[in-house]
């Protein structure tokens, strides 16, 4: 797990904007955090150790530095405040708050009245009796004195209460203990018997009991605590234990001082007899010099010896692993088998090893996290290629393991385009320059493709098969197809011949009628036309004239009244099919050249049908309707003309002659 500590600076700023946001002073707004930080802090699971630092609130206080203390084994970058409780003469309770953070001990009456609020059914105020620079402790540390009252009016109700069913508890377990212990105790016996609590101790007060003397050596006091150094008033050590002694060797030395080998970490206090007695109730941290790059850190009890005028430390080492029980010299059997530090080692060091677990599960579940989008971006490939070859829906069957039956379709159009004089081209120039060359051209109407949404069905050689209407069926198949045919003409005018160094000449034939439709082969398999529309479309393709679009008679009765500029070129022979009557498609009067290449990010709609399907995706935008008459409107778009040569003859003998009898129709969309 990954902890950040963040500048003071940045907090008090957020506090600063916060105040400002919500009009409210800065004291304010602390104490408000204060009391939702001890919130967080029991949603976030230190509840239940909440509650067990003390019976009453001047326990609690009184052990929060050791709480603090405790997670600062896991928060190593925590720069926890201290506190201390002071009982003044007349009975008044005083709390001092320390901390290096400046500007934020507001935050301390929230937390602590929510604490006596929740905790222990109290309620308290706490009142800033003076603010300073703390003289006692080490550099700089702010030194706040709050004045605690406290209150029980607004509990008063609660109290009495929970006094009452403690009560009726209490005779109730009373009654049960005398039912059970009336057959075996009698007199006094019972009732001593029936004042103990469940757990054996007296309800109401207990008074410990001294011996005489000390029942014990002082050779074996000093085993029994190897870490613990008895000191007077003027800080001279008198006594200290075995390991300790093994550890820093000058404590045996006649006359050795504690401040000569020590310094206080935690509280940040004068190394003085007065400041200890002070801090009396706190946990202290001793920082000891074994020498330049070894040190130990001890942590325990202080306790003033009256009759002897001699404080007592006992101690034992700080430690948080078992690498600083390595760093600082220490073995598990240096310290005491009762003391606490060899489970707090171990546990902690497994502590740690789980932590080391989790944060490598984090790498590792971070590193699946990029694998995984980099997989799907993979996919998306994958995908994008396969849809490339096949229908989207044929391509999600066979991905499923489906297999795609052969479909009929009533209607629809198909292309057929090659190129003129395509094998002459190849005859004269490199290969690589007509791999170029188709690149360029197929390229550009690959991108057609997507503005008219027709579905490319294959190129071999020079010959590119386009269908519209499959597999998706459409009312404007014949206009997709007819506009992206004269797109492809003005597109392959901008693509070279390798040879003459002109613009490439194409042939388009264009057939409408139904087919069947299906997927053929395992390997490498491809969505395939079948019928005999493939054969009438690719055989308008090979019959039509360069730079011409050769419709049949079933295309010009689908394009007739849509805005197509549409010449009869008469009847021809055409191979396995007999005399047919065909025409050109020479543009589109309602379209510019813009629209059909897409080159503006607004065009025009052409086609009802996507229309259609914007009025249903956006009902509350107008559509761009187009006038009956185009000539008149104010928003018409300019006919557009194609500026081709004549017509020619159909018979086979004049087939460049030019034909002087022919009929131009104009037919106008809506």
């Amino acid at each position: 797990m990954t902890y950040t500590v963040y500048d003071d600076i940045l907090t008090l700023s957020l506090v600063g904007e916060a105040c400002s946001l919500l009009d409210v002073s800065a004291d304010v707004f602390l104490k408000l955090f204060g009391e939702h930080f001890f919130v967080f802090c029991k949603k976030a699971g230190y509840d239940t150790m909440l509650r067990t630092l003390g019976g009453n609130l001047i326990d609690f206080i009184e052990n929060l530095d050791s709480l603090h203390s405790y997670l600062a084994l896991s928060y190593q970058e925590m720069n926890a405040p201290s506190f201390r409780v002071e009982m003044t003469v007349d009975g008044n309770m005083l709390l001092h708050y320390y901390s290096d953070r400046k500007g934020l001990h507001h935050i301390v009456p929230g937390i602590m009245e929510a604490v006596a609020r929740d905790l222990f059914d109290s309620k308290v105020t706490l009142e800033v009796l003076n603010q300073s620079v703390e003289d006692e402790r080490t550099g700089k540390k702010e030194h706040v004195v709050f004045l605690v009252k406290q209150t029980n009016q607004a509990c008063k109700s609660t109290v009495q209460v929970l006094s009452s069913q403690r009560q009726e508890e209490c005779f109730e377990r009373m009654r049960g203990r005398y039912v059970s212990l009336a057959g075996e105790k009698s007199g006094w016996d019972l009732i001593r018997a029936l004042s103990l609590s469940e757990k054996g101790s007296h309800q109401s007060t207990f008074n410990p009991c001294y011996p005489d003397k000390l029942w014990m050596e002082e050779k074996s006091f000093c085993n029994a605590f190897p870490f613990h150094i008895v000191f007077d008033k003027d800080l001279m050590i008198r006594q200290t234990g075995v390991n300790i002694q093994k550890f820093v060797p000058g404590l045996q030395a006649r006359g050795a001082t504690l401040d000569q080998y020590f310094i206080i970490i935690h509280p940040q206090v004068t190394l003085t007899i007065e400041s200890i007695r002070k801090f009396i109730n706190s946990q202290f941290v001793l920082k000891s010099f074994k020498d330049k790059n070894s040190t130990l850190n001890l942590r325990g009890q202080m306790l003033w010896m009256d009759s002897l005028g001699c404080m007592l430390y006992l101690c034992s080492p700080k430690l948080r692993s078992l690498q600083e029980l390595q760093d600082v010299g220490l073995h598990l059997a240096d310290l005491a088998q009762h003391d606490v530090t060899r489970d707090l080692v171990l546990l902690n060091q497994q502590r740690l090893a789980e932590m080391e677990l989790t944060n490598q599960l984090e790498r590792k579940k971070e590193e699946l996290r990029i694998l995984s989008r980099h997989l799907e971006a993979e996919k998306e490939k994958t995908e994008t290629l396969l849809y490339a070859m096949l229908p989207r829906h044929v391509a999600n069957q066979l991905k499923d393991g489906k297999s795609v039956e052969a479909g009929e379709f009533e209607v629809c159009t198909i292309l057929f385009s090659d190129v003129v004089t395509f094998t002459n081209i190849c005859a004269a120039c490199e290969p690589i320059h007509i791999v170029h060359m188709l690149n360029s051209m197929y390229s550009k109407f690959d991108r057609l493709t997507n503005i008219h949404d027709v579905y490319k069905v294959e190129t071999i050689g020079d010959a590119y098969m386009v269908v519209g209407g499959v597999p998706v069926p459409t009312d404007t198949h014949a206009r997709r197809v007819a506009n992206f045919a004269l797109g492809m003409r003005i597109a392959a005018r901008e693509v070279t011949n390798p040879v003459t160094g002109k613009p490439i000449q194409i042939r388009v034939g264009l057939h409408t009628g139904p087919v069947l439709a299906g997927v053929v082969g395992e390997k490498m398999p491809r969505y395939c036309l079948f019928g005999d529309t493939v054969n009438t479309a690719s055989r308008m393709e090979s019959h039509g004239l360069p730079d011409h679009i050769h419709l049949s008679t079933s295309t010009y009765s689908e394009l007739r009244d849509t805005g197509f500029n549409i010449q009869q070129r008469g009847q021809i022979e055409v191979k396995g099919k007999g005399r047919m009557t065909t025409y050109f498609l020479l543009g589109n009067l309602l379209a510019s050249e813009d629209d059909i290449m897409g080159r503006e990010a607004g065009n025009m709609c052409l086609y009802k049908d996507d229309l259609h399907g914007q009025n249903e995706k956006d009902p509350d935008k107008e559509p761009d309707a187009r006038p009956d008459t185009p000539t008149d409107a104010p928003h018409a778009v300019t006919p557009f003309a194609w500026d081709i040569s004549p017509p020619y003859a159909t018979n086979e003998s004049s087939i460049h002659t030019p034909e002087n009898n022919f009929n131009s129709r104009l037919c106008v969309l809506f």
